[in-house]
């Protein structure tokens, strides 16, 4: 199969309905749109309240800016895009008059989070920018982005220049919360092209990011998992490799694209779950493919954490970018309709609250009417419910608090549907498959617009229509996802059968041109240490005590689920099933669920059903 690399569609190419859409726009309701929230996070930066803790209030805001300029890419809400402008010019009048933005003291800074803090400055700014339409205010935060930067060259660098090693600029992680500035640096340096923030990007390519080894030779030599690194830590290690895939693109060095390709790779071989999050040890790379039965560190601590999936989401985005390569598709599509899609809390409940605030290891008193935390933290893998913790949390003044998960939940949310359709060298790769519409130009750049009929992932059939002015020859490439063994594929209807990976249809398209795609979507049953885990298509199946509940007669109605599944094994009934995403929606005892479940081996059979 020949791979090209992909590029994403213009903002605003997209139109869909279903999942995908109410997902993103959901979330942009629910929370971005929220001003209260955007202005108590803009406030973190006038106070120093981490100088108290040497806390992460810090990554806040440019954590939920980046979130919520990929959404606004897709749902070109000018509610949101007003909202957003509004915070921008907030931030801005709260940078100090040495050009730091900051949650730390000048006497605190450059320890803990601080560092990690100004990165997510940097990104909310510079995600901004992809959307700003205002060159003057566009001018003005490069002006500041600029001030910021440059009072970290100052300080941060080489030993030998009288400067603080970046790896010395925190006490977590060996400095690699750090290092993961890199990809902000990079971005900096293609908006302004001063050669003084690629050549600090080259600085910290060469330290490697941590204290101890370089983690971009290790992965190079591709000896060792990522999760046998020096630090393991999954959410920042992934950051820095973001930041190394932008410094390939400017320097287009060999030895870094095998490095990265070496390190997406070893994650899917050892640290991908099958809800496609990573990390059974809190939020560390620990071999998860193996650990995600173990029952006894599932009972012990939190696992699959919400920051971990969508760094996760967006490193596989960024490898499909890159290489053109279907798997990555495949491995976001899980995560995102499983893990991600998961964590949204849809319950309107604020009864789950409380009981996650008990689970902090120090929580400080707060007011658990004051925020509604849109995303769950942590997924279960086995019997277990969700709310369990919220992570990254950080009480503020009055009574708030927020999470870390909360806050980047809407940059994988936002970018499942801006996956959907790529533009490729010779034309399009269809990687998503969702109802609704892609418009685009034609490689000769004729308006095109692309129909898509589906309910997938609930049902593997999908139909494609054509609509362009005059005809034109350019390649279509669908995802035949690699979990499915048999398709059928028709172009007015001529059918043929196809196999995983992109199935290339190079033809001469005409106004009103159907293609036909049927993916079979069996039941796949993965065993591991005695426990077995149900998948069908791109969705995991799940327990749920309602649906028990329910079959057993003792609640009236059957709870809200996209799929159901009864599952027989050796022709006996045996489970009742609901898609992970659907299950353990209460947050409390009364959903608790599942993923890995003991069940007999045997024959397989299951009817499923979708709403």
């Amino acid at each position: 199969m020949a791979i090209q690399s992909l590029a994403p569609l213009p903002s605003g190419s997209f139109r869909f309905t279903g999942q995908v859409d109410w997902a993103a726009r959901y979330i942009e309701e629910l929370q971005l749109l929220d001003k209260l929230l955007w202005k108590l996070f803009v406030d973190q930066y006038r106070d120093a309240p981490d100088d108290e803790d040497l806390g992460w209030r810090c990554e806040y805001w440019g954590k939920m800016m980046r979130g919520a300029c990929i959404t606004y890419q897709y749902t070109q809400n000018t509610a949101l895009y007003a909202v957003l402008t509004e915070t921008i010019r907030d931030m801005l009048a709260a940078q100090d008059n040495a050009g730091r933005f900051s949650t730390y003291s000048v006497e605190k800074e450059f320890h803990g989070w601080d560092m990690w803090g100004r990165k997510y400055i940097l990104l909310g700014f510079l995600y901004f920018l992809e959307i700003c339409n205002d060159p003057t205010l566009r001018e003005t935060i490069i002006r500041a982005l600029k001030r910021h930067a440059d009072y970290i060259l100052q300080r941060i660098g080489p030993a030998s220049e009288g400067k603080t090693p970046i790896t010395e600029t925190s006490h977590f992680w060996e400095g690699m919360n750090s290092s993961s500035i890199l990809e902000p640096f990079v971005k900096l340096y293609r908006v302004t092209g001063e050669r003084r923030y690629f050549d600090f990007a080259t600085y910290i390519v060469e330290t490697g990011c941590i204290r101890s080894a370089n983690v971009f030779d290790l992965a190079y030599e591709g000896k060792l998992k990522p999760y046998e690194y020096p630090v393991t830590k999954a959410y920042e290690t992934m950051s820095c490799f973001e930041g190394l895939i932008e410094y390939y693109g400017v320097i287009q060095e060999p030895r870094y694209l095998r490095a990265i390709q070496n390190f997406a790779e070893g994650i899917l071989e050892t640290d991908v779950t099958v809800i496609g999050c990573c990390g059974c040890t809190h939020e560390l790379f620990d071999h998860s493919r193996k650990e995600q039965t173990n029952l006894e560190r599932s009972l012990a601590t939190h696992m699959q954490e919400t920051c971990v999936t969508v760094t996760w989401m967006k490193l596989c985005w960024r490898m499909l970018c890159l290489t053109g390569d279907p798997k990555y598709a495949d491995a976001l599509e899980i995560s995102a309709f499983n893990a991600l899609y998961g964590t949204i809390n849809t319950a309107h409940s604020r009864k789950s609250v409380p009981r996650a605030l008990a689970l902090q290891p120090q929580p400080k008193p707060v007011d658990a009417n004051t925020v509604l935390l849109p995303f769950d933290s942590y997924s279960p893998l086995l019997p277990s419910i969700r709310g369990r913790m919220i992570g990254g949390f950080k009480s503020m003044d009055g009574g708030a608090f927020y999470g870390c998960c909360a806050c980047i939940g809407s940059a994988g949310t936002g970018l499942v549907p801006l996956t959907s359709v790529m533009r490729r060298a010779d034309g399009f790769a269809v990687n998503l498959y969702a109802r609704g519409s892609v418009s685009a130009q034609t490689p000769t750049g004729q308006p095109l617009t692309l129909q898509m009929e589906t309910d997938y992932p609930y049902d593997g059939a999908v139909r494609l229509h054509l609509h362009l002015e005059k005809p034109e020859r350019f390649a279509l490439a669908l995802r035949i996802p690699g979990w499915c063994e048999t398709a059928q594929l028709g172009v007015n209807g001529q059918t043929q059968p196809v196999g995983a990976g992109y199935a290339v249809l190079e033809e001469i398209w005409h106004d009103g041109d159907a293609i036909a795609l049927s993916i079979d979507m069996p039941v796949i049953a993965h065993r591991q240490d005695g426990y077995t885990a149900f998948q069908r298509g791109p969705v995991m199946l799940a327990s749920d005590a309602r649906l028990t509940a329910f079959y057993a007669g003792k609640v009236p109605e059957k709870p809200a689920a996209n799929l159901y599944a009864d599952v027989t094994i050796d022709g006996e009934p045996c489970l009742h099933l609901m898609d992970y995403a659907s299950a353990g929606a209460t947050w409390d005892e009364d959903s608790e669920m599942a993923v890995w479940l003991k069940a007999p081996d045997g024959e397989i059979a299951c009817t499923c059903s979708h709403v």
